[in-house]
């Protein structure tokens, strides 16, 4: 991996890990999803762009500010997703 998948991964990581945060704090961590659904949506759609992006960001506003779904890597698995390079059939069976 280059460096900037990496600080990419590392981005994504810490923005569920501040979405996980949530949890700590029982009461008040629901209404600062308030604050921190938009802010993560924009931050979504901002680093991912396009159709991904607006649809990821949509849905992580959505994840933020529903209880319980805090749990949901959204940013580490749109990473995951993009970063994802498949292989074509020749590769997986190894034909040479």
């Amino acid at each position: 991996m280059n460096n900037q998948k990496n600080a990419s991964l590392l981005l994504c990581i810490a923005m569920d890990l501040i979405g996980y945060a949530t949890y700590a704090i029982p009461v008040f961590g629901e209404l600062g999803d308030i604050f921190w659904a938009p802010v993560s949506a924009l931050v979504f759609f901002k680093l991912f762009g396009g159709w991904k992006g607006a649809i990821g960001g949509a849905f992580n506003f959505i994840e933020e500010l529903l209880p319980g779904l805090d749990f949901i890597p959204s940013f580490t698995l749109m990473w995951l997703w993009q970063n994802h390079k498949s292989k074509s059939p020749a590769e997986i069976i190894k034909i040479s």
